[in-house]
């Protein structure tokens, strides 16, 4: 396994549409693996195969306070959503700004693990708003986006003035 470069805001990378995984194979299976060691090592709860400028429609999580139950989803497609709640995120292609961002309270999501077999699953709470966190960037979509054009702006503005385009994973405030 090995740590992947994770892009940073305002990188336009950020803004690929992740294609499908046509076959969950063995290069599948070490870039979800490579994914898995980067987002521990930086740390954060959640990754999509964007954000590490790998374009495919792939995403790990782990919630746990442990660290040890690791999810993958291949592929992932959004079921059903319902109620609406507000938590504070962060990413981490945009360290150091966490702000409130309104998701869907539940999610049903359906997508391949890491084996190629198909799963669905009903997540709420911190496990809905990183699907869903996770799912935009395979949009193309940086949380970020989801706030006012002014906080928006003072954001650019502060990573481009820093120069900003990737970030090695390293010790920082726990982030998506």
């Amino acid at each position: 396994m090995s740590l992947l470069t994770i892009l940073c805001y305002p990188d336009p990378r950020l803004h690929q549409v992740a294609r499908k995984v046509e076959r969950v194979d063995d290069e599948i299976r070490k870039l979800i693996n490579d994914m898995a060691e980067t987002m521990y090592a930086a740390p954060g709860v959640g990754l999509a195969a964007t954000q590490v400028d790998a374009p495919l429609r792939i995403i790990v999580i782990d919630i746990s306070e442990s660290r040890d139950q690791l999810q993958a989803f291949v592929n992932p497609e959004r079921v059903a959503a319902s109620g609406v709640a507000e938590r504070e995120e962060g990413c981490l292609s945009v360290p150091g700004v966490y702000e409130k961002v309104r998701r869907a309270e539940r999610v049903t999501v359906r997508a391949l693990d890491a084996a190629g077999r198909p799963f669905t699953l009903e997540a709420t709470d911190l496990l809905a708003v990183c699907i869903q966190h996770e799912m935009d960037h395979l949009e193309g979509k940086v949380f970020v986006e989801k706030l006012s054009r002014l906080k928006q702006s003072r954001i650019l503005a502060r990573f481009r003035k820093q120069g900003r385009r990737a970030v090695e994973p390293g010790p920082r405030r726990l982030a998506l």
